[in-house]
């Protein structure tokens, strides 16, 4: 069949796929131009990609049920995706949008279009760039809505907006990445944080770039707090407010009250807040939770106000006081304390049968340092990341994505041999074995683990000391997980699992697996595709610490993975 033709056909497929989930569904159509935008932060003007102009993008708001269509111009210098995250892509993995993974890049001066459907999910995710550190300032909430004639399963709140926090770089976020990749070393840390673009008082040039809100006094709204930060999970509190958690990474929750929230970059937390205090002005405000003891950070604040309605302008706002930046028994109360809400909209039970046990331990490595040279790392080494004792690469045959060669079973692309245990055991988190050489070296491959459709895959995720001890998010493309158990230190096969949460675990897209410590999940393999799990610190991905999973299609048309579009760009 030549080349013509197969487009045609693959062209009709697509649309006859669209057409018979059209039928019931709304369409919400947006345009994505990303291009470069010249913008005055922190007494410097800067140009970042963006997109439409804004930072953060467009907030899309859709309903369950609906099909997302999104047009991406990429009149940037970069290559471009754009990933969904937490969205399930629901046998439409090839919109999923991570570089070489589930498609080749949008190169300068081309477009691609992003056609999905939402299925079985509500609540705050968010959009980003998958291609090198560009989700900087590429990325904007994906808020989904009930279908109409249903509810929140809790009362309507008066008004509800998007709270983004970010990072910021005094330079281009690309050559930061690459300047530190080059030296082997770790990137320039961050110059500020932000809230919905803007850094907030606290920063030199800064008294106007400050995110303000009205509410008024005796109602309730909902803050969709999504962390979109690079390299820093990041508390987050509200002075005199406490704020009710409805909803993690769009799974609903018990109502949990907290003075203090924490997200790790990647996930979203829903929250309801009374406003409930005298006429004023409150200050909402964020600072890091930094982990790896030892190593530098952006030591900064973030600073919004929410202004009462009818307050004095002359009245200063009130700061609440924020954690330490290592403060772990905060941040593990809070992520411990949340639990699903079971029998509510969209709840799955955690299913009970495990085919396929994984143990991976992960964290960061060296790599050697090319010929006679010194590099920036310890021991005059690469900095490196691996899961299992393997460092993930992107395919460096680039004749075809990831998915492109699982769907027309092209070799050379990807193995699938990925180890479902460690080569070595040896004690994950002592910090005796932080540059231990028999240990800390992880060859380079790019390996996934092959599933079979719908198989239930139980992962005990194990920090280890390796270079330094922190928490780690990881994010698992095309699934929810339920989190079974966390805790520090090595993961203990024998009592660990008598705490597991089978009644009403959370569900979430990504997790931060504690300092030092292991997190327990469990999904249910039920996407065909391939899918990247990794670490959603952006300094991480790029040394390593990745996998992927390959789930076989079903044994239905109705469970296959359909073929690609035809406008699909190539590689």
């Amino acid at each position: 069949m030549n080349m013509a033709r197969l487009a045609v056909l693959l062209a009709c497929t697509l649309v006859a796929l669209l057409s018979s989930s059209m039928a019931s569904a709304a369409i919400v159509e947006h345009s994505f131009n990303v291009q470069n935008l010249t913008v005055r932060r922190l007494c410097n003007e800067q140009v970042i990609t963006a997109v439409n102009g804004s930072l953060p993008g467009p907030t899309i708001r859709v309903r369950e049920g609906d099909i997302l269509v999104v047009h991406v111009f990429n009149k940037s210098p970069y290559n471009i995706t754009i990933h969904w995250h937490g969205v399930f892509q629901l046998l439409s993995g090839w919109a999923d949008g991570p570089e070489y993974v589930t498609q080749c890049p949008i190169r300068p001066g081309n477009s691609y279009t992003y056609k999905f459907k939402i299925t079985g999910q509500e609540g705050t995710l968010w959009w980003h760039a998958h291609s090198s550190w560009l989700r900087a300032t590429v990325h904007g909430a994906l808020i989904i809505h009930p279908r109409s004639g249903r509810s929140y399963p809790f009362p309507k709140p008066h008004k509800e907006f998007p709270i983004l926090l970010g990072e910021w770089w005094n330079a281009n976020v690309v050559d930061v990445e690459n300047e530190g990749l080059a030296t082997g070393a770790g990137p320039a840390n961050s110059d500020a944080y932000t809230i919905n673009g803007k850094p907030g008082d606290l920063y030199q040039c800064s008294q106007n770039s400050i995110y303000k809100r009205t509410v008024v006094q005796g109602k309730t709204y909902m803050l969709r707090i999504i962390n979109a930060a690079l390299n820093n999970q990041l508390f987050f509190k509200i002075a005199n407010h406490n704020m009710t958690v409805v909803a993690i990474d769009a799974s609903y929750t018990k109502h949990y009250v907290t003075d203090v929230v924490i997200v790790a970059p990647g996930q979203t937390t829903d929250v309801l807040v009374q406003a409930n205090q005298p006429v004023g002005s409150y200050y909402m405000a964020a600072s890091p939770y930094a982990s790896a003891a030892g190593l530098t950070f952006d030591n900064t604040t973030t600073r919004g106000i929410i202004v009462y309605e009818g307050a004095p302008t002359s009245a200063a706002p009130l700061m609440p006081t924020l954690p330490a930046f290592n403060d772990t028994p905060t941040a593990h109360k809070f992520f411990t304390n949340l639990t699903g809400l079971a029998g509510g909209p969209h709840w799955v039970p955690v299913p009970r049968q495990v085919d396929e046990h994984m143990f991976v331990s992960f964290g960061i490595n060296l790599a050697p340092c090319e010929g006679n040279g010194t590099c920036g790392g310890p021991l005059e080494q690469r900095l490196s990341a691996s899961m299992n004792n393997v460092s993930f690469v992107f395919p460096s045959n680039r004749s075809a994505s990831m998915l492109q060669a699982f769907f027309f079973d092209v070799s050379g692309i990807y193995t699938k041999d990925f180890p479902s245990n460690p080569p070595v055991k040896f004690d994950y988190t002592n910090p005796n074995i932080s540059l231990d050489q028999s240990l800390i070296f992880a060859p380079k491959a790019t390996k996934v683990k092959k599933l079979k459709y719908n198989s239930t895959v139980e992962m005990v995720l194990q920090n280890t000391a390796f270079v330094a001890v922190e928490n780690h998010p990881i994010h698992l493309h095309g699934f929810n997980f339920h989190i079974l158990a966390q805790g520090f230190g090595n993961y203990d096969p024998i009592n660990d699992p008598k705490k597991f949460n089978f009644d009403d675990p959370q569900i979430r897209n990504t997790i931060g697996v504690p300092v030092g410590g292991w997190a327990v999940i469990r999904f249910e393999a039920n996407n065909p595709g391939v899918w990247l799990a990794h670490c959603h610190l952006d300094v991480h991905l790029p040394w390593g610490l990745a996998m992927g999973f390959e789930v076989e299609n079903g044994p239905t048309p109705s469970t296959t993975l359909p073929p690609p579009p035809a406008d699909l760009p190539q590689c």
